[in-house]
């Protein structure tokens, strides 16, 4: 593990880094308050820092209060040990107050050095199980189960917000519906793992041939909602088209067979100053979609939101 030790003692500072090398850490050293806090604010930060109390530039409480400052706009946690030679309880509650987690006074012991810093240990190692804990749940609240793209919430709240990035930059926004061809067959001739691997290897190929800022959800079933923001009728057209190509053109093994999967398309586009919501683009985005399976299949078909903005007015 990194670990960083900010003392202008050359003594101190050496003695520190020897001993910490012998216990397998990785050192950073910084000679002043504010080389530690240089360090300290980049991307891979130590997580242990031992801090000497009196140094030039920046104090170690004082360099300890950014730290705890800083980490409110942050996931992780940096565990601090001040290095003192104060030894009055006014002192001592000043460090803790800053926000150090530990202190040990000089000379320092290395016993109680080793074992203060395997208490801190202890904490970073928890905190990152927590983190990747916290990291799985929002995988499993937003994702997929099977084919790890966003769900059919999290496709919706996104179409949503780019709705309302597209009104507020002024750019248009793609809404395609994309439903697999007689993958009720797939199952019934195949098997479900079968069709699983088909859902799998359909969701790879859209990501394969779709920008890296488009997206793309599990609406239900076999059927994909895809977002794509800044496309108009031709773009959103088009990008459709490429990726139906990118599933037609090549067959898929299944099982021992390999068997040409298609996909039809519906797409439309949201323009600025257009007053429709998400549920109003995606039944324009469906009924193009019902368009292209009643015309064939394995085909893109665009619908205007001109019907749609009729159709509400008339209610009105």
């Amino acid at each position: 593990m990194r670990i960083l030790i900010a003392d202008d003692s050359i003594v101190s500072r050496h003695l520190l880094d020897a001993t910490l090398r012998k216990w397998g850490y990785e050192v950073v050293v910084a000679t002043d308050g504010i080389e530690a806090w240089n360090v300290l604010q980049t991307p891979d930060a130590p997580k242990l820092v031992i801090l000497d109390w009196v140094m030039p530039g920046l104090t170690g409480p004082e360099v300890c209060r950014r730290v705890r400052e800083s980490a409110k706009e942050k996931d992780t946690y940096t565990y601090v040990l001040l290095l003192t030679s104060k030894s009055l309880k006014e002192d001592l509650i000043e460090g803790m107050e800053a926000g150090a987690d530990d202190y040990i006074t000089k000379p320092f012991d290395q016993h109680e050095l080793k074992v203060r810093l395997r208490a801190g240990t202890r904490i970073i190692d928890l905190e990152h199980q927590l983190v990747a804990a916290r990291e799985e749940l929002r995988e499993q609240a937003t994702k997929d189960f099977l084919t790890r793209i966003w769900n059919r919430y999290s496709i919706l709240d996104l179409l949503q917000r780019e709705l309302v990035r597209g009104s507020r930059d002024q750019r248009p926004v793609g809404v395609v519906l994309a439903d697999l061809d007689h993958f009720k067959s797939v199952n019934d001739t195949y098997g479900h793992f079968a069709g699983d691997a088909v859902l799998r290897e359909f969701t790879r190929r859209m990501q394969g041939s779709m920008r890296s800022y488009d997206a793309i959800g599990r609406y239900g079933g076999e059927e994909f909602l895809i977002v794509l923001p800044g496309c108009d009728q031709e773009a959103a057209t088009s990008q459709s088209e490429r990726m139906r190509s990118a599933l037609a053109m090549e067959p898929m093994a299944i099982n021992e067979d390999q068997k040409l999967i298609t996909c039809s398309f519906g797409a439309t586009t949201w323009e600025p100053g257009l007053e429709l919501d998400s549920e109003a683009l995606i039944r324009v985005a469906d009924d193009a979609l019902y368009a292209a399976k009643h015309g064939g299949r394995n085909q893109v078909v665009y619908q205007s939101t001109l019907r749609e903005v009729n159709s509400q007015v008339s209610k009105v």
